[in-house]
């Protein structure tokens, strides 16, 4: 769709209806500000429709965040900061004394970060306001329809009732999701844990470790830090699982502390105390016509290993380009069906996590707990299982479909490479393009600049080109989002170039495509050179 009529669509009986924006995200969590804020720095109209008033809550459920959605947020400027307030870990002990080490992760951030959600809100929600975002705060959705040219979504406010359309909409609005219901997806599950207690506290003993966790035969518990001398404690007893709607006090979260983690740390002046329970849950389809779902209204699943935020901002990053594409006029409406190949097993895969981990956890007899013990041991002896196992906590071991006959990097995480002139491949992620890395001894591309100097001369307003720091010969295509969309070793000139010319066409619908790719062309001296690294 064009950009003139890109805000204008036209309903079933074909009459013509004014969009009022291109995109309507309903949740003003992080995924949704991570979502909105990609899109409207790609240039589109994002309403964004919270049922919250504005100022954002301090009562958190999020505390740990992965290296791949730190690598997600470098690529949008915003990840240095995030780590200066929080609390990098290179150690993870979980349940039964098994030990994840992110620091042999090749990664920029080798390590878990400690920090609160609202932290990560606070960054995403400071981007997407600079970028354009309109915040409709205050804003409760009832409902949506949706046509041939467009979605529409009725909200109330407290001024009354009112309707926005778009393009497209987008539900991150979590578990009680209006969307998801608007659209009549199932949500099928059930509950793994009840009578799960949460609180905030302060502490007279500072724990050894600012993300502390633990299970005994009776009971398991987290102490995570705030940094600002409140503690998050998630705790659950197996023998005191009472309904959700019972009361909850400090007395109860020190016993179940104390038979976790054999200490109780002095708590004191709980800010606040709650029960609820925890499910495992994930609707069949990520997308229902012009509709999408995203974060916690997609899936949803016990705390164990620290997935629910990071999995939904994963979810937005991949959403987020491809609507941009779109809505661009750069690629077809078919590609945002890959959202639901891509992000749908990605999905399913944490809630399998997540929910072993929770049922090592609870194992309750003797024999159990001795096959705990066994797999942690496993887990800390064997390097290839301890790597596999920290691959897929941390997200970077998610990889794509490629399809047939495409190359081994293809819909594999590309790490921050190393480019010549100084730079990094995530720090040109942050103008939100393709970036297409080739040999330092290509002739004729044009190169962006990463090390400082001159403004950035990408090829077009599409593709940012750039050249391996090291002698490698492979040619790389990485979307926006951090993943390899194509890849080649080939060094004949006509097998290279015409390679190059269909995945720049495909992948970027972009008119200069074909004399990009006629310009990469291997000098006569490098046509068999061996690859580098």
């Amino acid at each position: 769709m064009d950009a003139m009529n890109r805000r204008t669509g036209r309903s079933d009986s074909g009459a013509a209806q004014a969009r009022d924006t291109d995109v309507i995200v309903v949740g003003a969590g992080p995924t949704g500000l991570l979502l909105a804020g990609d899109l409207a720095e790609a240039g589109l109209g994002v309403r964004l429709l919270e049922r919250r008033p504005a100022e954002i809550s301090n009562l958190t459920r999020a505390l740990v965040v992965h290296a791949r959605t730190l690598e997600q947020l470098d690529a949008r400027g915003l990840a240095d900061e995030l780590i200066a307030g929080g609390h990098p870990l290179t150690g993870l002990r979980l349940f039964g004394g098994a030990t994840i080490d992110p620091t042999q992760l090749r990664t920029r951030f080798p390590f878990v970060l400690v920090t609160p959600q609202f932290e990560v809100e606070r960054l995403l929600e400071r981007r997407a306001r600079r970028a354009g975002v309109t915040f409709c705060h205050g804003s409760e959705v009832l409902g949506l329809d949706q046509d041939a040219g467009g979605v529409t979504v009725r909200f109330r406010t407290a001024e009354g009732l009112g309707t926005v359309r778009a393009a497209y909409a987008v539900g991150t609005d979590g578990f009680r999701s209006t969307i998801r219901e608007a659209i009549g997806l199932p949500f099928p599950g059930r509950s793994v844990i009840r009578s799960l207690v949460l609180a905030d506290v302060r502490l007279a003993q500072e724990p050894d470790s600012p993300l502390m966790v633990n299970a005994s035969g009776e009971a398991f518990a987290l102490i995570a830090s705030f940094g600002d001398g409140w503690y998050r404690v998630i705790g659950w007893n197996r023998r005191r699982r009472a309904d959700e709607d019972a009361p909850a006090d400090l007395d109860e979260i020190r016993e179940l502390t104390r038979l976790a983690l054999g200490s109780d740390y002095g708590m004191h002046d709980a800010r606040w105390v709650s029960r609820f329970h925890s499910d495992e849950r994930q609707v069949p389809s990520y997308r229902v016509g012009r509709v999408f779902l995203a974060g916690d209204a997609a899936h949803v699943h016990s705390p164990a290993g620290g997935l629910g935020m990071n999995t939904g901002l994963q979810d937005a990053a991949n959403l987020s380009w491809k609507l941009a594409a779109v809505l661009r006029g750069r690629a077809p409406d078919s590609l945002l069906d890959s959202y639901q190949t891509e992000r749908h097993p990605v999905g399913k895969q944490a809630l399998r996590s997540s929910g072993a981990l929770v049922r090592l956890a609870l194992l309750p007899t003797a024999p159990g707990q001795a096959v705990r013990a066994l797999g942690a041991q496993l887990v800390n002896r064997l390097r290839p299982l301890s790597r596999r196992a920290i691959r897929t906590l941390t997200g970077i071991g998610i990889a794509y479909p490629a399809g047939p006959g495409a190359h081994p990097l293809a819909g594999r995480r590309a790490p921050d490479i190393r480019l010549a002139g100084g730079g990094r491949l995530y720090e040109l992620l942050r103008q939100g393009r393709f970036v297409l890395i080739t040999p330092a001894d290509e002739p004729g591309v044009p190169r962006t600049p990463t090390g400082g100097g001159d403004a950035p001369r990408p090829a077009d307003d599409r593709v940012v080109t750039a050249s391996w720091r090291s002698a490698r010969r492979t040619a790389l295509l990485v979307r926006p989002d951090g993943y390899i969309a194509w890849a080649t070793d080939a060094t004949a000139p006509a097998e290279r170039t015409a390679a190059l010319r269909g995945a720049l066409a495909h992948w970027t619908g972009s008119e200069d495509g074909a004399s990009i790719a006629a310009a990469l062309t291997p000098p006569a001296h490098a046509a068999n050179t061996p690859a580098g690294r």
